[in-house]
């Protein structure tokens, strides 16, 4: 079962992280991928104060908890299954970014994504359910860049949303 899983991964990404794709489509996916840095999540903050005011404060400490064992979980799972990058597992194959980090499982950015965006859906409003598909795209962008395989950023969706829906 594995092994057919890293075959589907590997030419996932050779397929949409290829060196032949455009070099706009790997732009959009830088840009895409950026914001998903961690700077947009302190938005989570005047969002809770404007839309929930009287619940702002315990919503604000939900959030610093669920960040807290989310990025955990990640180092703890990331630095445990030490799945090597695309880059370094797949011969000839160069990433259009840098990773952040030396490992690809669970992608960090999707996890984070899912995270806050499950944590706005589900303490401050439903009609934050659309940036469901940015949290989509920002797994997306990451094996478009080559810097994980469709299964990291699968993994890291459910760790991102398994993580909010267990801390509310």
């Amino acid at each position: 079962m594995l092994q057919y899983i890293q075959s589907f991964d590997t030419k996932a990404c050779l397929s949409l992280a290829g060196q032949s794709r455009p070099i706009s489509l790997a732009t959009l996916a830088r840009r895409i991928s950026a914001t998903a840095d961690g700077w947009l999540y302190l938005m989570l903050v005047p969002l809770a104060l404007l839309l929930k005011p009287q619940a702002a404060r315990q919503i604000v400490y939900t959030s610093l908890i669920a960040f807290t064992v989310e990025r955990l979980c990640y180092l703890v799972l990331k630095n445990t299954i030490r799945r090597q990058r695309p880059q370094q597992a797949l011969a000839g194959f160069t990433a259009r970014i840098k990773p952040s980090d030396r490992f690809s499982l669970p992608s960090g950015h999707t996890s984070a994504a899912f995270l806050f965006v499950t944590l706005l859906c589900t303490l401050l409003t439903p009609l934050f359910l659309p940036l469901y598909l940015w949290s989509a795209m920002v797994g997306g962008s990451r094996v478009v860049l080559g810097v994980h395989y469709p299964t990291d950023t699968l993994m890291g969706a459910l760790l991102g949303t398994s993580v909010a829906l267990s801390v509310i």
